[in-house]
């Protein structure tokens, strides 16, 4: 029985037969400990990928029993069950989630109590780069002992309480032609993503998580998380002929397994790899800068501002942000070829 690839699994033989398991640690008074969960699925089968998954999640059976009280598994499943967590909008909900899942990822039987401020600050700097998910995980930690201190009456120190946060950043820069053109090249998920954030207009996390069965020829279904919306949009030419190229993987065109897609964070970091071989020219652009050039590209071929929203989702406020930018580059053309014109019937 060969071993997947896949980290903290390991093969065992025992009484004659290879058995694998899924190895948990964590510290618990100061000692390492650790224990092995048996995965009895095929390990050639999507049903073992799919376990594997649910046990790394920490929502499998099999680890009900907590290896400590104050645990982040515990602090998590306590805050996702409690009304305050209940009563945030359903958007709202989904982005909290994904952090939860995050944290629980890595640190799902650590002790919450071993968290320090020291521990929070280097996170937020390791995230600096993204000022955004920065702040998200600098807030999430400050609610979730929020609510183990005052919920849970858990004896603890905040150490997300008094850190500073980044702050609302500029607006997303929209990516220029050579950057685009230099995605062409990119490796498959890059340039996939790139596709799907310029032909949908959605933002990056729902783009990135999109399934096959969302395409329908010349329409397409596409979401607008904040208002926790679908619509029916077209889907262009573009964007339709390229997805025809992709080999079917999985349930989503980008999949991380059959029936589950890569997700933002894996997403985010191939566009970060991709990025830095571009050089220093291309590190003010982010993924959502490809939202905002298709905006730009859809306001330069003349669209009206409700098109674009028809299209996009985006606010009035945003549509006309940056419809300014297409106006001027637009007007400054035109401009510019008067301008030759005057001087060669000169």
């Amino acid at each position: 029985m060969k071993k997947p690839d896949l980290p903290y699994l390991a093969k065992k033989t025992i009484r004659g037969r290879e058995r694998i398991f899924y190895r948990i640690t964590w510290q618990e008074g100061g000692k390492r400990r650790e224990r092995m969960i048996e995965i009895k699925e095929d390990p050639d089968t999507p049903e073992f990928t799919a376990k594997y998954w649910e046990i790394r999640a920490g929502r499998a059976p099999e680890i009900e029993r907590k290896p400590s009280q104050t645990s982040w598994r515990v602090l998590i499943r306590e805050y996702r069950q409690s009304p305050t967590f209940k009563k945030l909008a359903p958007r709202t909900r989904r982005d909290y989630n994904r952090w939860l899942e995050r944290i629980l990822e890595k640190n799902a039987d650590k002790d919450v109590r071993d968290m320090t401020k020291a521990h929070v600050r280097a996170m937020q700097q390791k995230l600096a780069e993204t000022p955004r998910q920065a702040d998200w995980f600098v807030q999430i930690i400050r609610i979730l002992f929020n609510f183990a201190i005052k919920k849970l009456d858990w004896k603890l120190t905040n150490p997300a309480e008094g850190l500073d946060l980044f702050g609302k950043q500029r607006e997303f820069e929209p990516w220029p032609e050579w950057m685009v053109e230099k995605a062409a090249d990119a490796p498959e998920t890059v340039r996939t993503i790139v596709e799907l954030i310029l032909g949908t207009g959605q933002r990056p996390s729902a783009a990135i998580i999109m399934r096959r069965d969302q395409f329908h020829g010349e329409t397409m279904t596409v979401t607008d998380e904040k208002g926790d919306e679908a619509f029916e949009v077209y889907c262009p030419d573009a964007l339709r002929n390229y997805l025809a190229t992709l080999p079917v993987r999985g349930q989503h065109i980008l999949p991380r397994n059959l029936s589950q897609p890569i997700g933002y964070d894996a997403g985010e970091k191939a566009f970060r790899a991709w990025r830095a071989t571009l050089g220093d020219r291309a590190k003010p652009y982010v993924l959502h800068g490809l939202r905002k050039l298709a905006i730009v590209r859809l306001a330069e071929a003349g669209c009206s501002d409700a098109q674009i929203q028809a299209i996009t989702n985006q606010s009035p406020q945003m549509v006309a942000y940056y419809r300014k930018r297409a106006s001027r580059k637009i007007m400054s053309k035109a401009a510019h070829k008067m301008a030759e014109r005057t001087k060669r019937d000169t």
